[in-house]
Order: structure tokens, then C-alpha cells, then sequence
């Protein structure tokens, strides 16, 4: 995970208003035999991205692709 781009993340979670961290901002479908779609908030990709776990890699990612970040 690239500083730079943790950096954006932060930048931007850190001007929203309280109750908008609590909204869905994308869907992560697991693969598998029955896909599972998973809503993401901004307070689970703070998590996950803080951690920097897989999955927070692929928010990252995806919220990059997306031009929320």
C-alpha cells in the first residue's frame, strides 16, 4: 500500500462530517461459490486501510478508481 495514496484516504476521511462516515461508499463481492456482496463504509475503510490489511488494499484501490479519493 502506497503512503501517498493512504495519505488521499486520510485527507478526505478526516473532512467528512461525523454522520457521513457512517454511509456505504462501495461493495466488496467476495469470489467463491456464492458470491457475497459486502457494503463498505467510510469507518470500515478507515479500519481496514489503518491496518493495512488485504482487503484494505482493495477498498483503497477501488475508491482510487472510483475518484472518491
Amino acid at each position: 500500500m502506497k503512503e501517498e495514496e493512504k495519505s488521499r484516504f486520510l485527507r478526505v476521511y478526516q473532512n467528512l462530517p461525523l454522520n457521513e462516515r457512517r454511509n456505504t461508499i462501495l461493495v466488496l463481492e467476495e469470489k467463491g461459490k456464492s458470491p457475497d456482496k459486502k457494503p463498505v463504509s467510510w469507518d470500515i475503510a478507515y479500519i481496514e486501510i489503518s491496518e493495512e490489511t488485504k482487503i484494505g488494499e482493495t477498498i483503497l484501490n477501488k475508491l482510487i478508481k472510483l475518484n472518491l479519493i
